[in-house]
């Protein structure tokens, strides 16, 4: 039976470590924004988690259909790949983090002279974080080796990022207005230049 790399040694510690590496710091916020978690939130958190942790699950399954697997030169470079995509992800969002200070609550919250942050990656896109959220997802499914793993991690994690985007994003013009409508317009939400 062939295996995706993420199981098969020499490759199975080097995934394994990056990815508790990027995501346990993750499971920690969760852990926090859950117990205060607001009503402006409109249980975004628990989207994210729901439709991400779908997303995820299915990628790793995907990737141990027979047929689904690349070639294996092409598996070893979406390998690393994709394992850098989930290291540089985790530091993106490690990043944002800190721009953000005390802004950064793990669930949506806002709350009127709220300063709007620009600096580091928010001055590129609105969304920074949730751009490095995705990475790292679909930096797994990419390094699983199978394009419909990728597909699927990145369809997953986009779709619970944008719900999350359009609450918060209501959320910063209800209460921070005109500070934040002014910072909106003149950046995309996730890609530079793109979208």
């Amino acid at each position: 039976m062939v295996r995706p790399l993420p199981f098969t040694l020499p490759y199975a510690p080097i995934f394994w470590l990056a990815f508790l590496w990027a995501f346990l710091p993750e499971a920690g916020i969760v852990n926090r924004a859950q117990r205060a978690q607001s009503k402006t939130d409109s249980k975004s958190l628990q989207v994210i988690m729901a439709v991400q942790g779908l997303g995820t699950f299915l990628a790793f399954s995907i990737a141990w259909w027979p047929g689904m697997l690349m070639p294996i030169v092409q598996r070893l470079i979406a390998f690393i790949v994709g394992t850098l995509m989930i290291v540089f992800g985790s530091l993106l969002r490690r990043h944002c983090w800190r721009m953000l200070g005390s802004s950064f609550t793990g669930d949506v919250r806002a709350h009127a002279g709220q300063k709007v942050v620009t600096a580091g990656a928010y001055n590129y896109v609105r969304h920074p974080a949730y751009t490095a959220g995705i990475m790292m997802t679909a930096g797994v499914g990419i390094a699983l080796g199978s394009w419909l793993s990728a597909l699927v991690a990145v369809v997953f994690s986009s779709a619970a990022y944008i719900y999350r985007m359009n609450v918060e994003e209501r959320a910063l013009m209800a209460e921070i207005g005109e500070p934040y409508r002014a910072f909106a317009s003149t950046r995309k939400r996730l890609v530079p230049f793109l979208y």
